[in-house]
């Protein structure tokens, strides 16, 4: 949904032609799947982050598009809401540029930013949810500036045709109802890009879908919302919810969710642009001029422009990316669990131990997919939003376990071996592994230090709950600079 669109009013004939637009991509990207047109022989990996903005007070500040003309960078953009901004770092090769790149490009283009959004009286933090975001912060109001925000907005309501009803129950309860999308703007996640050949996808996004749950327990960072303390990983319920576009009755005749872990393991990558355009109605039927199958035949490549805005409205936690890039077409797994921080060392981090992790299982001769059920997998992953480190998950040949026990004895050592069959030594590869080998060794992570630096300065100064949350927001940005991996983080 990156791409810019106008304001309109849809018609009948604009979603007839969209749908039939729609297969017709589909039949096309079906001809090139048959007659391996893709761009595989250097894969790259990418990353999207998104952030809050907040003022010197670490209250949101809703500034985005002030602070995107400070930048002035087009590697940045808007997100949905005003206290949003989103980065696309450049995709590379997973060992380009030896161990220090990747980080030391990454914290510039941050450290460049938040001194160039200070300028307009605002900084720059990567957490999950901001936790000092009041419920009166949300709001139509509160939608960036660029129409397809409001589009979209407007769209997922007339599906649905009633307000949002947002329900998690956590330590504390939180019962609410929205009248716009803007509660998504409080999720603020980390994207992990891989790009793989077709022949290939359907492996690597069923690892992906059998490693969310333990992706979640390990980074969970996102224990508040609205000042209640509910899930660690408060940001997938929230998400789940907030662009809902059935209503109560339509839930209960098993229509699928627009953000969806899916049914099952797959194939092949066509299964999911085809259950899109099976299972999901549009929400933006815009159509462009390209005839796909008339590119084809002249030798061109086309862009599906209606199969992948069609496919960026349906929110799938590990999503399938069509691209053209320098006239190649390449697709991609966007692995879309995580939250954004808490530093950018424990980004990397976690990259590592995905694409390290995911490329293990696939090389293993019996995969881990045809060992665990779905349903399983997908257990994994709301146990491990609403426990943490603390939450039990399933893995074949291991039982229930916590997720320390199981990346320490089991997963760990795979991550290791999949990096190194990637090409990256263990100069580089111990020092990324190793933060999430401490990170489960403490069992810390973003959420359980925020939950634990608010209990202590609610029971130190006797604040209220909104100021105990202003002042943990205050150091995390300071810790957050440092960039000292989050277990290291002191309460006191």
């Amino acid at each position: 949904m990156g791409r810019d669109v106008p304001a309109l009013v849809f018609t009948r004939e604009d979603r007839r032609r969209y749908r039939v637009k729609m297969q017709e991509c589909l039949d096309a990207f079906a001809k090139m799947l048959r007659e391996a047109r893709f761009d595989s022989e250097r894969p790259q990996v990418g990353l999207e982050i998104e952030l809050n903005l907040v003022d010197d007070a670490a209250e949101p500040a809703m500034r985005n598009s002030a602070v995107l003309d400070a930048i002035s960078d087009p590697a940045w953009s808007t997100e949905l809401g005003r206290f949003n901004l989103e980065i696309n770092v450049p995709p590379r090769q997973l060992t380009a540029g030896g161990p220090d790149a990747w980080e030391s490009e990454i914290r510039a283009a941050l450290d460049h930013a938040d001194g160039r959004a200070r300028t307009v009286g605002a900084r720059l933090i990567t957490v999950g949810i901001l936790p000092t975001l009041r419920q009166e912060d949300i709001g139509e109001e509160t939608l960036s500036e660029n129409p397809r925000y409001r589009l979209l907005n407007d769209q997922v309501f007339a599906a649905r045709g009633e307000d949002l009803r947002i329900e998690v129950d956590g330590v504390d309860r939180l019962r609410t109802y929205a009248d716009s999308i803007t509660p998504e703007a409080a999720c603020t996640s980390t994207q992990f890009h891989l790009q793989v050949s077709p022949e290939e996808f359907a492996d690597y996004w069923n690892a992906a879908q059998a490693i969310a749950g333990v992706q979640v327990a390990l980074a969970a960072n996102a224990p508040f919302l609205f000042g209640k303390e509910l899930w660690h990983e408060t940001r997938i319920p929230l998400f789940e919810q907030a662009t809902d576009t059935r209503p109560q009755e339509i839930k209960v005749q098993g229509v699928r969710p627009r953000v969806w872990f899916g049914e099952r393991w797959i194939t092949s990558v066509f299964d999911l642009f085809e259950e899109n355009v099976r299972y999901f109605p549009a929400l933006l039927p815009l159509c462009d001029d390209q005839d796909p199958a008339e590119t084809l035949d002249r030798g061109n490549v086309p862009e599906l422009g209606e199969l992948t805005l069609h496919n960026g409205t349906i929110y799938r936690w590990n999503r399938p990316v069509y691209a053209v890039s320098r006239d190649r077409p390449h697709i991609r797994v966007e692995n879309r669990v995580l939250p954004a921080g808490p530093t950018v060392a424990d980004t990397l981090a976690n990259g590592a131990f995905y694409y390290g992790l995911t490329r293990a299982l696939v090389e293993e001769d019996r995969p881990v997919w045809s060992r665990m059920s779905f349903k399983a997998a997908e257990e994994n992953l709301h146990s491990a939003a609403r426990y943490g480190m603390e939450a039990l998950l399933y893995w074949p040949g291991a039982g229930e376990v916590t997720a320390p026990e199981l990346v320490l004895r089991r997963l760990l050592p795979l991550a290791h071996r999949g990096l190194e069959r990637s090409g990256m030594d263990a100069a580089w590869r111990e020092p990324l592994l190793g933060i999430i080998e401490q990170r489960c060794v403490a069992a810390r992570n973003g959420a359980v230090w925020q939950k634990e630096m608010f209990h202590h300065l609610i029971d130190t100064t006797h604040c209220s709950r909104h100021e105990a949350l202003r002042r943990m927001t205050e150091l995390y940005i300071d810790y957050m600079h440092l960039n000292a991996p989050v277990h290291t983080w002191p309460v006191d």
